[in-house]
């Protein structure tokens, strides 16, 4: 299961969020967790160095779909179908049992040297995300697997394909999802490559 955290560095609640998240990543092997930085909180402090453009348009995506009133942090997202408030371990424990119940299965990634093959059916255009993030020893922040980088391999209507992978700078993951950030279909985490 993908859990997304979307935070601030200027969040007063967000050290919460992270801690939670983290607990969770040490229990679980079940659960990919990225942090995606936002940077509409800079004015209560320093400019946030990990924020990128890109979490602040997945976001309002989210924001979108579960008809929000605004983009707020600390908050988490679990496999594009449940979202809520990322700091109290109780909300994220129900969020991602509701989660299990209305995810979509069917749709298969496999890692294949320099490329992944992704098969199953679409109900409709899917985009295939990814995602570089800091994991292990490169990450010295306080966050879970905060996301430096996240690139477009293309859309996809079903079927099998092969993809092949862009470099890895520290640790990847492949994120296919229902165009505007609708339901997650499949999610593969990929090791880091040789010396890491």
């Amino acid at each position: 299961m993908l859990i997304e955290l979307f935070a601030s560095q200027n969040c007063r609640t967000c050290p919460k969020a992270h801690a939670t998240l983290k607990t969770f990543a040490e229990k679980r092997d079940d659960l990919l967790i990225l942090t995606w930085s936002v940077d509409y909180w800079d004015y209560l402090g320093g400019k946030d160095p990990m924020a990128m453009e890109e979490s602040k348009e997945r976001q309002r995506g989210y924001v979108d779909r579960f008809h929000l009133r605004g983009p707020y942090t600390p908050q988490t997202v679990y496999n594009g179908v449940e979202q809520c408030p990322g700091n109290k371990a109780t909300k994220v424990d129900s969020a991602i049992s509701r989660a299990r119940k209305e995810s979509p299965e069917g749709v298969r990634l496999l890692r294949k040297g320099d490329e992944v093959e992704l098969s199953g059916k679409a109900e409709g255009l899917t985009d295939i995300w990814y995602v570089d993030y800091l994991g292990g020893e490169d990450n010295t922040t306080d966050m879970v697997n905060p996301v430096t980088r996240v690139t477009a391999l293309g859309p996809w209507l079903g079927g099998r394909t092969q993809i092949a992978l862009p470099p890895c700078m520290s640790q990847c993951a492949v994120i296919v999802q229902e165009a505007g950030f609708g339901p997650v279909l499949a999610t593969l985490p990929l090791d880091p490559p040789p010396g890491h």
